[in-house]
């Protein structure tokens, strides 16, 4: 059969014949990726995936591993590559300073992110059943690898596969009882699955393993019609929001010379009026702004807070980002800066803030190992602000008058799972500020969208989030889109806040019932029939 030849191609070719196949298939798994969401190709990368680790032979452990890692790095970096190649977007905001850069940044991370799939490739090898227990072994090492490539170092969760399923709604509610490594290992069997129709499994063997992955996917969107089948969330009593999306182009919006004519373009903005029955910002009960929406400190700018004072009625408060001076440490001799939400009351006080936790690396701060090198190397301008943002020291509720408790998440504090409040301390809703005008209309601000509407799942929170350049929206705790503001547009976003639902069992346990499931996994990888 055709799929039998197509698997021994996979299983005997050598050398870089075998490699650029790897890469291929990685990289066709960014097809399922938002913003094509083309979830049913999962099926290429990971079937792929299994044939490449049943033809990495050695006479020894250690070639096995050694041959399966090298095909591990290629096809993660494949994967790595085409789902990250937006990266590059932000070396040409200032295309003069670092557009020499981008071939570097663009291909760094991505090799190093695909150590983790090759060190997969290569565990899984040693491990290796055969017959239809291989495809929840390769599930179990890659999604323990996605585990790890979330936590190790600052971790970064971007692009875990389970992504590749959270396209189709109905899968994605998976998440509120497993969380995204549930998911992640339930999509890698069955986009794997189907391996087994091409290699030496007979009779019921062959099909054994593609009718179960059949019918999980079957299990996932019944049980996800079934979850949001109650129909949309109740609205909280007297909220409106607007959200402003000023779509400002990245490399006037930190300008300090910009800061006046910026501020000029929020405040029009926000008093813009959407419909007759909605006459600008007399009708909000609460207005938001993006992150780090002004070039100076909010804070030491009083003609500013003066001027959003006179914008904002009785009783409307405003939740902005930006950046807030700390008070300086002995013997230091200038504060820290933090990447932060601020409240503004209707009188122009700040009267509450969140600072950020979960800075990007090299983007907000300098790892302290590589701060020395990198500025004997010239390249701290790659740091938005000189010595980088100081971190704040734990993630709280945010109280803001008039609204249910928020769990604040500033730019990609939202694709950690697990991360989103302190055990015990459930808000209300999820506030997500962020700034994705670094990547322009690319796929960046469609995956991190994407990211952040499955954490609403996973928690069973609403979502509110306010993007620069977008994409805005309210999300109900379903994930699915109350409102929205496209990317790449201005305009404000007028819109209720969902009710919230009870705690989901992700929300109670954490990732509990993914490690139930990985048990389940190795258990029922050594009963299955072997060839």
């Amino acid at each position: 059969m055709r799929i039998a030849v197509l698997a021994d191609s996979v299983i005997l070719a050598w050398g870089w014949r075998r490699r650029l196949i790897a890469l291929a298939a990685g990289a066709s798994g960014a097809l399922a990726l938002p913003p094509l969401d083309l979830w049913p190709l999962i099926v290429l990368p990971m079937t792929i995936a299994v044939w490449l680790i049943d033809g990495a032979v050695g006479t020894s452990m250690t070639r096995r591993f050694r041959a399966a890692a090298v095909v591990g790095w290629w096809w993660g970096f494949g994967f790595f590559l085409a789902g990250l190649w937006w990266l590059g977007a932000a070396f040409l905001v200032e295309a003069d300073k670092f557009a020499w850069a981008m071939p570097l940044g663009v291909v760094a991370l991505p090799a190093f992110l695909a150590v983790f799939p090759a060190l997969a490739f290569g565990c899984a090898r040693l491990l290796w059943p055969s017959g239809a227990g291989r495809i929840l072994m390769l599930a179990i090492v890659l999604s323990l690898s996605e585990w790890l490539r979330g936590h190790v170092l600052t971790g970064f969760p971007w692009n875990v596969y389970g992504m590749m399923l959270a396209g189709q709604g109905q899968i994605a509610q998976f998440a509120s009882i497993a969380g995204l490594y549930g998911l992640t290992l339930v999509a890698i069997a069955i986009g794997a699955a189907p391996a087994t129709l091409g290699t030496g499994e007979t009779g019921a063997d062959r099909w054994r393993a593609p009718v179960l992955g059949l019918i999980a996917l079957a299990g996932l969107i019944g049980f996800g019609a079934w979850r949001v089948a109650p129909g949309p969330e109740p609205l909280v009593a007297g909220v409106k929001l607007r959200l402003m999306q000023p779509n400002l182009a990245q490399d006037a919006k930190f300008s300090a010379r910009n800061g006046e004519a910026i501020l000029n373009q929020y405040l029009a903005l926000s008093d813009r009026a959407t419909s007759p029955t909605t006459p600008g910002v007399q009708a909000v009960t609460h207005l938001i702004w993006p992150e780090s929406a002004f070039p100076f400190l909010l804070g030491r700018t009083p003609q500013a807070l003066s001027r959003i004072a006179a914008l904002l009625p009785p009783n409307t408060t405003l939740i902005t980002g930006a950046a807030r001076a700390g008070e300086a440490l002995p013997g230091e001799s200038r504060p820290p800066i933090f990447n932060s939400i601020q409240v503004v009351d209707d009188e122009g006080t700040i009267v509450s803030s969140y600072d950020k936790v979960h800075l990007v690396p090299f983007g907000e701060y300098l790892p302290a190992v590589l701060e020395t090198l990198i500025r004997s190397l010239g390249l701290s301008e790659f740091v938005s602000v000189p010595g980088g943002f100081a971190s704040g020291q734990r993630r709280l509720p945010l109280s803001i008058r008039g609204l249910p408790t928020a769990t604040p998440l500033i730019c990609y504090e939202v694709i950690f799972p697990g991360d989103v409040a302190p055990p015990g301390l459930r808000a209300g809703f999820m506030l997500n500020l962020t700034n994705d005008g670094w990547f322009g209309q690319t796929s960046g601000p469609y995956q991190h969208f994407a990211q952040a509407r499955l954490r609403a799942i996973e928690e069973g929170l609403p979502l509110i989030r306010v993007a620069n350049t977008g994409i805005s929206a309210v999300t109900d705790g379903y994930g699915r889109i109350i409102a929205s503001l496209p990317l790449g547009t201005e305009g404000v976003l007028d819109s209720g806040l969902p009710r919230v639902g009870p705690a989901t069992v992700y929300a109670r346990l954490g990732d509990g019932l993914y490690v139930a499931l990985l048990a389940c996994f190795l258990l029922m990888s050594r009963l299955l029939p072997r060839r």
